[in-house]
């Protein structure tokens, strides 16, 4: 029976909680978080087994412990963790951007027992409230372990990330950092400056948002994701995506200005306009880039599961243009895409789908 101490409580950390209670029944589920709702709704739903109002030596006792606060909380929780730490424990975090947790790790000692963690799910959604079990299934989950630490600690959080249900994938942290920015973190960058552009190149009748309206928002939805956070991923990874823009168009300059000069309040308000603005078109198909009808579902990681959604569908007659498996869902909710050859056959599946107990997520 193995103990697994949860440092923060929110959608990522919760949803891995609930996905440890129901592959590893057994498991001892300890959890803080500086929410006292959130905890009394961890032990109302039998979540947690034990929770504690600070972070003491209760987690002595644990053979894994998740850092999952946010980014820029993990460095100190950790180093108030260190004192009660077994040596046996493995450590490690669900952050975006890994050389920092690793650097803080290195100056503590800890590197023969950390893992970095990244599981690629997320949700518009936050807070254990909104957490689920299914959203690691399929996931992409990426490892990122110090060249130090034992190969069988390795090996068991591979183990037990595929127990979990997600994809378990290696990188040194140096890789991680620099695959992500090139994959989330920079078409992020992008989407953010293109809305803005258009938004201050446009006329006092908004012409370009009307034409632009159905195309621009498919590519450019990531925007309406939190301005915080998108601050915070841009602090603590600004080397790789300083790298990356510098490969990019001169309209990014600015953008790189602000990350040199780690300028907070512009980083915000960039994320934050762009958010407001891509919030606010219609919901419209016109534009110069064709729209994509699409909705994506949660399902089971089970046997026939697919092979169920697409003969309900067929049964309803509703063609499907593509289907298949979202490994990476940072940006997307449900774990099946559904692609359709109109907008009228989404909303069709959908209440079809729906009727049948599914959960659906269609984009805005």
């Amino acid at each position: 029976m193995k103990t697994f101490g949860f440092i923060g409580l929110g959608l990522i950390g919760g949803s891995i909680a609930r996905a440890v209670r129901e592959t590893v029944p057994e498991a001892v589920i300890l959890a803080y978080d500086s929410n006292d709702e959130t905890l009394a709704l961890a032990r109302k739903e039998q979540i947690a087994d034990r929770t504690v109002p600070s972070i003491d030596e209760s987690f002595s006792q644990c053979d894994y412990i998740f850092l999952c606060a946010p980014v820029q909380k993990n460095d100190e929780n950790l180093r108030i963790l260190r004192p009660f730490l077994s040596p046996g424990c493995l450590l490690t975090d669900v952050g975006s951007v890994k050389t920092d947790i690793h650097r803080t790790v290195a100056s503590l000692g800890l590197e023969d027992q950390f893992i970095g963690g990244h599981p690629m799910a997320g949700s518009e959604r936050v807070g254990f409230v909104n957490s689920k079990s299914v959203l690691l299934q399929n996931a992409y989950y990426i490892l990122t372990p110090t060249k130090t630490v034992p190969a069988e600690k390795l090996e068991d959080y591979r183990d037990l990330v595929t127990r979990l249900g997600a994809i378990p994938l290696v990188l040194s942290c140096e890789q991680h950092d620099y695959v992500t920015a090139a994959v989330s973190h920079l078409p992020h960058v992008i989407s953010a400056s293109l809305v803005n552009l258009v938004r201050d190149s446009d006329n006092a009748e908004g012409l370009m948002k009307m034409i632009a309206a159905g195309g621009f928002k498919d590519i450019t939805r990531i925007s309406s994701s939190s301005a915080a956070m998108w601050q915070q991923i841009c602090l603590t990874n600004t080397e790789n995506i300083e790298t990356l823009l510098d490969s990019y168009i001169h309209s990014l300059q600015q953008f790189r200005t602000y990350l040199e000069n780690r300028d907070g309040n512009a980083l915000y308000e960039t994320f934050d306009g762009a958010r407001i603005y891509r919030d606010s078109f219609i919901n419209a198909s016109s534009g110069p880039i064709k729209k994509s009808f699409a909705l994506t579902v949660d399902i089971a990681d089970e046997p026939g599961a697919i092979a169920a959604i697409a003969t309900i569908l067929a049964l309803n007659q509703v063609s499907i243009k593509n289907i298949g498996i979202t490994h990476n869902r940072e940006y997307e909710g449900g774990v099946l895409r559904i692609e359709f050859y109109e907008e009228e056959s989404v909303e069709k599946a959908q209440g079809i789908l729906t009727g049948k107990g599914y959960t659906i997520y269609t984009r805005k």
